[in-house]
């Protein structure tokens, strides 16, 4: 029979070790004073998402069209007919530690899904942010993005779906 506090004890000594390495800069996870107070976390909100708004295809072929980053301006191909309405590119904002360089990912590809079933595809994703991005002396970075909508199978649809932004510091 084990007695209670003999597992505790154990308990409590395994929690409390620390992992040995050779060379004590290169623990990621290890918080030292200086390292704790030195970085705020990163966070992203996202004001608006990609809006594409209404098209139709011509017929039977795929079509796509795309928004600019900058000017939110859609652009159709020939397979695709613009049938007006409010289209405008993504906006986020990223906040964390003042004048520090960041690096934002966004996905190759993002599948998107009507609810009777028809697909799309975001492709070609693009943002208005210099090669290297930094957070301002508040601690913020406002950018904006846009992509390629492309149809699959020829159909059409409300289509939905996520966009996962990945924010770290260079």
């Amino acid at each position: 029979m084990t007695r209670p506090g003999h597992v505790l004890a154990a308990a409590i000594a395994l929690v409390s070790a620390a992992p040995a390495s050779a060379d004590e800069d290169t623990c990621d996870f290890c918080l030292t004073p200086d390292r704790a107070t030195a970085e705020r976390p990163l966070a992203i909100e996202i004001h608006s998402g990609l809006q594409f708004s209404r098209m139709a295809l011509r017929g039977r072929a795929d079509g796509s069209a795309e928004i600019d980053p900058q000017t939110g301006v859609k652009r159709v191909d020939a397979n695709m007919i613009d049938l007006g309405g409010l289209s405008y590119q993504g906006h986020a904002t990223v906040t964390g530690e003042p004048m520090r360089p960041v690096r934002i990912d966004l996905p190759h590809r993002v599948s998107l899904r009507s609810p009777d079933g028809a697909e799309a595809e975001l492709t070609d994703f693009v943002t208005d942010l210099p090669p290297v991005a930094m957070l301002d002396e508040n601690g913020r970075l406002e950018f904006s993005f846009g992509a390629r909508l492309s149809s699959q199978g020829a159909r059409g649809g409300n289509f939905r779906g996520r966009i996962n932004i990945r924010v770290d510091y260079f």
